[in-house]
């Protein structure tokens, strides 16, 4: 291919992104372990995280333009105290929802979709157990593409 699309063109379009978060938080809030995480989150939150995702996939900066940011989001991490149990269920419901709703399975896709789950839900479980937020509020919002990692983790601040 000449043109390699973004992983949001491959996936589809922003309407993918917010039909896979929306039935994904419906799961969510009736999960015997992590409804008692989300039971309280914003009326905004579905849509938040879907334009995060869909912008770290290359789509429009929707997140940036309503005033998120990486540092945002990784605040809105702090001191909930996830656990490695919580992480994979909610990797392991994101997953369950992608094939539900028919979110392209072909294996590259699929390789950097669970690449960057695995990568961002660890990081938020770290970011979980910190009382105060690190991340530089000019920290550019991560960009995930066709294989990259990003590199050895380093904790924010550092």
């Amino acid at each position: 291919m000449k043109n390699v699309p973004t992983l949001f063109e491959w996936a589809g379009d922003q309407q993918t992104f917010d039909a896979l978060f929306k039935n994904f938080y419906d799961k969510v809030l009736k999960d015997d372990l992590l409804g008692e995480v989300f039971r309280n989150m914003s009326p905004e939150h579905v849509k938040h995280v879907s334009h995060f995702v869909a912008e770290v996939f290359g789509g429009e900066k929707l997140y940036s333009q309503e005033g998120g940011s990486h540092a945002k989001m990784i605040g809105k991490h702090i001191g909930k105290m996830l656990t490695e149990e919580k992480r994979q269920r909610w990797v392991h419901l994101l997953l369950q929802t992608a094939d539900e709703i028919g979110l392209k399975s072909d294996p590259e896709f699929r390789s950097a979709f669970v690449g960057y789950l695995e990568w961002g839900s660890r990081i938020a479980v770290i970011n979980s157990q910190l009382t105060e937020n690190t991340m530089q509020k000019a920290e550019p919002m991560p960009r995930w593409g066709w294989g990259e990692t990003g590199g050895p983790y380093v904790p924010a601040g550092e």
